[in-house]
């Protein structure tokens, strides 16, 4: 049994993990990720077998809840010699634009469940795990650099290789219209992966909306002066040392992401037993505390405000107004960047609105996604 740690550390590792990481739903969601309680924790949940589809690719049903179950493929991200990767996203719709779905940190594809029954009539929608999370691969960080391989470039050339390997492959093969690019839609740390990629491949992407974007409070440039050795310290002792584990164990449990998820969700009847599952149970799948333990050092790498002068597609920001982690109050001065077509705020939401009321978020993804494709078709240059 792991000894208990002091309140005073409790409370710094919290707000370490849920400012570096600033995705502090999913920051204590990864809780339950401590390996030294992956067999304990597992036993909590029911044991599904697993179905393989005629591609050869393994079909993950999801829990028995009544959110949407989508169904589940694998796809190889080939990195670079001898990083083949294995990454998990689900895939619905058979027309219309292609529409990518990016979680936050410590999320994952199933996060955005109710949002694709909405979509897929109109677009082609595509809901990924991003390395690291989910149910996809979790390559060790150890023997790296911190934040070497779990960065925001990472991650925007990973989907910039599903875009070309899976999206435009699939259009060219008839399964829909050859796109010109596609539409990335991000909830918290995901924001950064969408406007990192808006960045690096402009030809690839149409337009990016950005749910409660990362504000990064705890990034290098925003610490006060006195809280930068501290931070420092902690990031190092976490990352490198089995302390970060023992306090993850420690409240690593249903009960304790339910009330992460229950801070997170203005609405807390929201927060669903099987909302729990579906986000904690990709959570015990092997190397994913050193994933978490390897991003909560992250405090460097881009800020959306050094990202947003660079973009030249169209950007749509959505933010719950009761957001307790990344207050609006701040975001709003992303409105003000010239990329940015309409900043809506949702009224009576929190950190994770695409999930907490999707009849609120699905029509502006809509309204985003028609708007320009009405331009595009008419000529005008989208701005």
């Amino acid at each position: 049994m792991s000894p208990p740690l002091s309140p005073w550390l409790k409370r710094g590792v919290v707000l370490l993990a849920w400012h570096v990481a600033t995705s502090p739903v999913t920051a204590l969601i990864h809780l339950r990720h401590a390996s030294v309680r992956t067999d304990k924790m597992r036993a909590t949940l029911p044991a599904k077998p697993l179905m393989v589809s005629t591609l050869d690719q393994e079909i993950l049903p999801p829990p028995k809840s009544t959110r949407p179950q989508l169904p589940t493929t694998f796809w190889t991200w080939k990195r670079g010699p001898g990083e083949d990767y294995r990454i998990r996203y689900h895939q619905s719709g058979d027309k219309g634009p292609a529409v990518i779905l990016i979680h936050g940190f410590g999320g994952n594809a199933d996060h955005w469940a109710q949002n694709v029954p909405d979509l897929n009539p109109h677009y082609r929608v595509f809901a990924l795990d991003l390395l690291g999370y989910g149910y996809s691969d979790k390559p060790s960080p150890k023997g790296r650099a911190p934040t070497e391989l779990f960065n925001f470039e990472t991650w925007a050339a990973m989907t910039e290789a599903f875009v070309k390997d899976i999206v435009h492959e699939q259009a060219l093969a008839g399964v829909s219209p050859s796109e010109e690019g596609v539409y990335v839609v991000c909830n918290s740390v995901g924001g950064l992966v969408g406007l990192q990629l808006a960045v690096d491949r402009p030809d690839l992407v149409k337009g990016v909306m950005l749910l409660n974007i990362s504000l990064r409070m705890l990034h290098l440039k925003k610490q006060p002066w006195f809280l930068k050795p501290f931070v420092k310290a902690l990031q190092t002792t976490l990352r490198e040392t089995r302390l970060g584990q023992l306090f993850f164990a420690q409240v690593a449990t249903p009960q304790g992401v339910k009330n992460a998820l229950s801070q997170a969700y203005h609405d807390k009847t929201r927060v669903t037993d099987e909302l729990v599952e579906a986000i904690l149970k990709p959570g015990l799948e092997p190397g994913a505390v050193d994933v978490f333990l390897d991003f909560i050092s992250y405090s460097g790498g881009p800020l959306p405000e050094e990202l947003l002068p660079r973009v030249d597609v169209p950007v749509y920001i959505g933010w719950g107004e009761e957001d307790p982690w990344e207050p609006i109050a701040l975001g709003r001065a992303y409105g003000e960047f010239p990329c940015v077509r309409e900043f809506r705020p949702f009224k009576g939401l929190g950190h994770c609105p695409m999930d907490e009321d999707p009849a609120v978020v699905d029509p502006f993804i809509r309204e985003m996604v028609d708007t320009i494709e009405e331009e595009r078709k008419g000529g005008a240059a989208p701005a």
